[in-house]
């Protein structure tokens, strides 16, 4: 879950910036502050002779200066959607009480990210495939959901029946105070979003985000679907999202980098001039549903290597427009700042001698 539900899962690194005591917004970093240096220009020069003035740009800036370009030109690339509004969010679902709970479970704080790092023996191993193999399983059929008038609601509702009738606990629910058991993100919403009243318009794109949590494991994953006729342009954010993270996952292997995901996510989503969200980060997952390695998805110079046997996510935010954001007053739902689309896809892996497993793959 996008923090992405930590933050996507889709874990945050710094404050929000519209609401600095949120929920959704743990791990989130503080903001850039970026000053231009001055530049002096002497207002004449010599007859006949030429003269330039130039100054150093440093790498920082060249970066702001064309994510600015970016984020100006990305808004000609699509037709506005009407804004995102929230409907009416129904009580929260029950739990059979035999079915295992949670540390979490009854509690309205948000829990520390973890520190310990979860690697697994032989054992570990075979409970994180099977509860990863179900979040799977209840993501295809969620997406099976997806069409015009459809709520997400009704999504919500369905994810849930389909998880405690296999014996888990959804994962989301109760984490945090979040009210829902799954996470339902429509058009401009980057993570987090709760299902509610409102039914899925032609031309949507949705994040179903699944945690299930399975004989003391959880397993986490996420994809985002095309509702009706979607636009090319969409389309196209989807799949790079997509791809983003299948190329994030190809470089994992014991003894790899970490840094190196957020080298080869950043590397394709800009040959496509799209943002990569630095707000939002993948986690460690399995006993503890949000714990270290953090995973950046974009370019970064933190340390760190895999090991062998050890299971995180990877679930990297792409938008069409800003990657800044600001969340609703429920202290989850987080829009993008522009009102922008954006995607998201993840999945839990386990790394290996020789790479990853994708524990999620359907």
């Amino acid at each position: 879950m996008a923090d992405s539900l930590a933050r996507s899962a889709s874990l945050r690194l710094s404050p929000s910036s519209s609401s600095p005591s949120s929920k959704s917004s743990l791990f989130a970093g503080a903001p850039l502050v970026f000053s231009p240096a001055p530049v002096s220009v002497k207002p004449t020069c010599p007859k006949g002779r030429l003269v330039i003035v130039c100054k150093k740009v440093s790498g920082l800036e060249e970066a702001m200066r064309i994510r600015r370009e970016r984020e100006l030109q990305s808004t000609k690339r699509f037709k506005r959607r009407p804004p995102l509004r929230r409907g009416r969010v129904s009580p929260q679902l029950p739990v059979p009480d035999h079915i295992p709970k949670p540390p979490y479970f009854g509690s309205t704080l948000l829990p520390e990210l973890a520190s310990e790092y979860q690697i697994h023996d032989s054992d570990g191993i075979a409970h994180m495939r099977a509860a990863c193999e179900l979040a799977a399983r209840v993501l295809d059929y969620a997406g099976k959901m997806v069409k015009p008038s459809v709520t997400t609601d009704e999504i919500d509702k369905a994810v849930h029946q389909m998880i405690i009738e296999a014996g888990a606990y959804p994962s989301p629910l109760g984490y945090g105070a979040f009210p829902k058991s799954v996470c339902t993100s429509v058009n401009e919403c980057m993570c987090h979003g709760i299902p509610d009243s409102r039914q899925l318009q032609d031309g949507d794109i949705i994040n179903i985000d699944v945690t299930v949590y399975l004989n003391g494991y959880h397993g986490d994953t996420s994809k985002t679907f095309l509702c009706g006729n979607v636009s090319d342009a969409l389309k196209k954010l989807v799949q790079v999202t997509e791809e983003c993270m299948e190329r994030g996952i190809a470089v994992c292997k014991d003894g790899a980098s970490f840094k190196k995901i957020g080298k080869r996510i950043s590397e394709h989503a800009e040959k496509y001039g799209f943002g990569v969200v630095e707000r939002f980060v993948g986690h460690g997952v399995g006993t503890v549903f949000h714990s270290q390695p953090v995973i950046y998805h974009h370019r970064n110079e933190e340390p760190g290597t895999m090991v062998e046997g050890q299971t995180f996510t990877i679930e990297p935010i792409l938008t069409l427009g800003s990657i800044e954001c600001r969340t609703w007053p429920d202290n989850w739902t987080t829009l993008t700042a522009d009102g922008s689309p954006a995607a998201q896809f993840e999945h839990t892996i386990l790394i290996t001698r020789t790479g990853a497993e994708i524990l999620t793959q359907s």
